[in-house]
């Protein structure tokens, strides 16, 4: 099968060989495994980041996020059967979904929405469990009280999913932050009752809607940067979930308020193979089924062609700039 992979972290994205195809054998299926044929994938910061950073002996194939047919189970498969049209995020510690063939735990995977097509849902999975998390099981958000929640970031994959949901799902006053003209109007497109723009201090972007201090903040982007006005902005008692990495969070300053601070990283249930794992194959098909009756719609924002090194190339550039809204997908081979 033909895939996409990275072996020089130290390479320019610029640079051909910084994702190259090679040929590799089809991989065959483990007890509880999908052998899905790949038909989209959207690519995303995850991807960029250990291609940059982490070191390999051999090829290595990137990618999560993936749409495609179920071609061949496990023994122990029970979810699942060859023909089914499935989405999923993948596996950190497996081979990506650069490929034309890949192995994913059936546990963490579940049927596309119907009424998307591939590219569309190939943009949701990995920024849906994120957001999903994030909200329901990190900050343990409750449907029906009337809080202020606060999007850090609100543009990129994973704000763009978390605004519908917290729009949508709850009864929060959800606040979005751009730094864009073109950002914002994504924004509030699915949900944000307000914008605000984050290369402004936090507190003076809030002042200027009236509002003093949030319930929740969730900081999807340069948490480092922020730190400050979110400690200053959070209410007491409020709650701080974070889905970056810093290169330093002291704790200390959340005492005086008893901020609770909550790490989100979708990759842990199928890092550690949680008792809970299959929670992520019930997650999507919850948003599968909200996709299909109209409350949430895709966060696909561009489609870069077909898939193959080239294409990957210039969505890990665009990605990397800062400047992505929303997702990138390739689709086809």
């Amino acid at each position: 099968m033909k895939a996409i992979v990275y072996r020089d972290p130290q390479l320019p994205i610029t640079d051909p060989q910084a994702l190259y195809e090679i040929d590799t054998p089809t991989p065959t299926p483990g007890e509880r495994d999908l052998l899905v044929k790949i038909a989209a994938l959207s690519v995303n910061p995850i991807d960029t980041k250990i291609r940059r950073t982490a070191q390999t002996d051999e090829p290595r194939i990137l990618g999560w996020d993936a749409v495609g047919e179920v071609v061949a189970v496990g023994d122990k498969v029970s979810l699942f059967s060859p023909g089914d049209k499935v989405y999923y995020a993948g596996s950190l510690i497996r081979p990506g979904t650069n490929a034309e063939y890949h192995l994913v735990d059936e546990r963490i995977v579940a049927k596309k929405p119907v009424k998307c097509s591939d590219a569309e849902a190939a943009a949701l999975p990995l920024t849906a469990l994120t957001a999903w998390e994030l909200l329901f099981d990190r900050l343990d958000v409750d449907t029906q009280q009337e809080k202020t929640l606060l999007i850090i970031g609100a543009a990129g994959g994973v704000g763009s999913i978390l605004t519908q949901l917290a729009s949508k799902l709850t009864k929060l006053r959800v606040i979005g932050t751009a730094s864009r003209p073109e950002t914002a109007d994504w924004v509030r497109t699915f949900g944000a009752d307000h914008v605000i723009d984050h290369t402004h201090p936090l507190s003076e972007e809030l002042a200027k809607i009236d509002i003093q201090q949030v319930d929740y903040v969730a900081s999807l982007t340069h948490t480092d940067s922020h730190y400050d006005e979110i400690v200053k902005i959070l209410a007491p008692q409020g709650k701080l979930g974070l889905i970056d990495d810093p290169k330093s969070l002291d704790a200390l300053p959340l005492k005086r308020k008893a901020i609770s601070l909550h790490w989100e990283l979708m990759f842990t249930r199928s890092l550690f193979e949680t008792p809970d794992m299959i929670r992520q194959h019930e997650i999507l098909s919850q948003v599968a089924t909200l996709i299909d009756q109209g409350v949430l719609t895709t966060t696909l924002a561009e489609q870069y062609g077909a898939i193959n090194a080239a294409n990957l190339r210039k969505a890990h550039a665009m990605i990397e700039s800062n400047k992505a809204k929303g997702k990138i997908v390739l689709e086809g081979f």
